[in-house]
């Protein structure tokens, strides 16, 4: 079972896995769905990611599909209490954008999906210059204060622009970003490390990274020369590692220490992000219930100093 803890800032407690939604719907349909969502929270899991436009990228989805599941689980298990959501806007196709009034209205598109009263987490998925930091950080603390919203946290944004409304919602005494989700993972170390790791120390905001696993890359399933049946064999996703000199020193150095703890490769790449010091839950999705120990098994798993050293040389 796993042990809670504070995400930054915010009073809010939740698990050191944040369970991804991205796949429920897509990948997964309603009955694996609610299955790996059960086998999550039966491991002490509370803690969902989503976003309103998973995953209409992708032919055959609509935007919307992965929250209007989870608040079917929600409603079917009674649990909403018990359960930390966080949702996302800016990249929904009829809510593209962060001028005020798209923010407002799919605020409340994402409530009525997810059955609730509150999101407990809403970051800004995609930043959108062309509103000004003012605005967008006004209307994130309209919600906040009007009790939709709990907490707050930004996603794909620049450190300059981060930093502005940072700088912003102190100097006004508005709410501001508390937790950051960035691209982080061990073949994408510099999409964090740099400017966005020196805001976060600098602001005690929690990390919650994205792509913890590459995509499905880090679990080992996917080798140079090696097809596999998956949507997410193709360049950019998981298949665009797999032939890069730092994927196959990773992978390497991740199957020595898996054998050495007798555990998944999946867990070795959770955990080594688990005991980055910003990171408070990594975010990892499963398609089936099967998936499910390799992730939750992160909290039982404590890498050496050694070991960390080893993935560490082996990602730079």
């Amino acid at each position: 079972m796993f042990d809670h803890k504070k995400l930054g800032r915010t009073g809010i407690s939740v698990a050191p896995l944040c369970l991804g939604g991205n796949v429920f719907g897509w990948t997964a349909d309603q009955e694996q769905s609610f299955a790996v969502l059960d086998s999550y929270a039966a491991a002490g899991g509370n803690f969902i990611d989503t976003a309103d436009s998973y995953m209409y990228h992708f032919p055959g989805n609509e935007p919307g599909q992965s929250e209007n599941l989870i608040g079917e689980w929600l409603s079917a298990r009674g649990n909403r209490d018990d359960v930390v959501i966080a949702t996302k806007v800016g990249d929904h196709p009829e809510r593209k954008g962060l001028k005020p009034a798209n923010v407002t209205a799919a605020a409340e598109d994402s409530l009525r999906r997810l059955g609730t009263d509150r999101i407990d987490l809403y970051y800004v998925h995609f930043d959108d210059e062309s509103v000004p930091v003012e605005d967008i950080v006004t209307t994130l603390d309209a919600l906040v204060r009007a009790g939709r919203v709990r907490a707050l946290g930004a996603s794909n944004i620049s450190p300059a622009r981060l930093d502005a409304m940072l700088r912003f919602a102190h100097r006004e005494g508005l709410a501001g970003f508390q937790v950051l989700q960035p691209q982080y993972n061990l073949v994408s170390r510099d999409t964090y490390e740099g400017e966005r790791l020196d805001i976060v120390q600098r602001e005690g905001l929690a990390c919650v990274p994205y792509f913890a696993l590459a995509s499905g890359f880090l679990t080992g399933k996917y080798r140079p020369g090696r097809a596999v049946d998956s949507v997410r064999d193709l360049p950019g996703l998981a298949g665009g590692y797999a032939d890069s000199e730092r994927g196959t020193a990773v992978l390497a150095a991740m199957e020595e220490i898996a054998s050495a703890h007798d555990a998944q490769m999946a867990t070795v790449a959770l955990a080594w992000l688990a005991q980055q010091p910003t990171v408070v839950a990594p975010i990892a999705s499963a398609r089936v219930v099967d998936q499910v120990p390799a992730l939750v098994a992160l909290a039982d798993l404590r890498l050496s100093d050694a070991e960390l050293r080893s993935l560490e040389a082996a990602s730079a």
